[in-house]
């Protein structure tokens, strides 16, 4: 049968793990008159929020187990393989009677924090560094996620400290690399299951690209749930301010929407900073000052690398020429683009295309 997990988010001001125990209980009572089966359950009861993992004949019958048996029903069910569940929920946690612990004997609350890598290599000399980050990966507990290409690796980790002490073992070694290397490392924890959305850690996935996206290279970009997660646990790991910049909840989703914004935009070539801020409802001061602290970079200068970030991606695919590519991007024309691309990157983009031909 299939396997669904849910989110049920309580209003009771009087929750408790108890509480939810006893509902499982119910649950497990009658599961069998609508064909399901309860695996497994997460309770976070400092945000009020539970999450069962269950097999069942589709969505309808796992709801209508909740309801008949105590009326919590849950906000949203998805669909999850065998695999994301191995990769995202399994690893590092026991449980007792289906309510899941972590290893240290805490109740686990159902976060993941996810590490999202993005490397761009220009000589084609540095796979063995990405192949040794993934290997720090592992040796930190963490578990890969299978990404369409290899210039990206996501991981998951149960606990967010081992995620931090792995992204500053990574942010060590590719600091290392001469030159013709750059990378963008992102961190950030959320729910299991969202109320709206159909994958696992959908939010938190769209938010962790969202920070890779637009971060700064060679800073690792941390959420403050991700730092407040690590405070908590027994492993807190020291960090380095100067190669670590934290993201508030505000901030966060603020970087969403510029992103969103910029996306949308950067095939224009009449896009500038002005059109951004009257975009984000800021004037031209305070879209300068917001985007300078958050990302290193002037809107202009970020507008600018997110086109050429983009281009990468294009030249690798070789599926459009140089000037196709470049008008696409909003660059005004092929020249300018070249230009700007050697002097960014120290390489033609034609031969970043062949490089990535061979």
């Amino acid at each position: 049968m299939p396997l669904y997990m849910d989110i049920h988010k309580v209003e009771s001001d009087n929750f408790t793990v108890e509480d939810v125990i006893q509902a499982h209980l119910h649950d497990l009572a009658i599961q069998e008159r609508f064909g399901v089966i309860q695996r497994k359950y997460w309770v976070n009861e400092k945000d009020k929020m539970v999450f069962c993992l269950m097999e069942g004949p589709n969505k309808e019958a796992c709801h209508k187990t909740h309801s008949e048996s105590h009326g919590m029903t849950a906000c949203n069910i998805i669909e999850v393989s065998d695999d994301e569940y191995n990769i995202f929920m399994s690893r590092g946690s026991t449980q007792k009677e289906d309510l899941a612990y972590t290893a240290d004997g805490d109740i686990d609350t159902g976060f993941r924090t996810i590490m999202l890598i993005s490397t761009s290599d220009f000589s084609g000399n540095y796979l063995h560094y990405v192949k040794e980050a993934r290997r720090l990966i592992d040796k930190f507990h963490g578990k890969i996620v299978r990404q369409p290409n290899n210039d990206e690796t996501m991981a998951s980790f149960l606990l967010a400290s081992d995620a931090i002490i792995a992204a500053m073992a990574i942010a060590k070694l590719l600091q290392t690399i001469p030159d013709n290397f750059e990378y963008r490392l992102a961190l950030v924890s959320g729910n299991p299951v969202d109320e709206k959305g159909v994958d696992l850690f959908e939010e938190t996935k769209k938010r962790v690209r969202t920070l890779c996206w637009i971060g700064l290279s060679k800073v690792v970009y941390m959420d403050a749930i991700t730092e407040a997660l690590s405070q908590k646990e027994s492993n807190t790991p020291k960090v380095n301010h100067a190669n670590v910049k934290i993201v508030n909840t505000s901030d966060l989703l603020f970087c969403e929407k510029l992103s969103k914004i910029l996306n949308s935009e950067l095939n224009n070539a009449d896009f500038k900073s002005d059109n951004l801020g009257q975009l984000l409802n800021l004037s031209k001061a305070q879209t300068y000052r917001k985007i300078k602290s958050l990302t290193g970079m002037s809107p202009n200068t970020l507008i600018r690398e997110l086109r050429l970030r983009k281009s990468l991606k294009a030249l690798k695919s070789n599926q459009q020429t140089v000037a196709e590519i470049a008008y696409e991007l909003g660059f005004n024309s092929p020249t300018y683009f070249t230009r700007v691309f050697r002097n960014r990157y120290e390489v033609l983009p034609t031969s970043f295309a062949r490089l990535n031909a061979i």
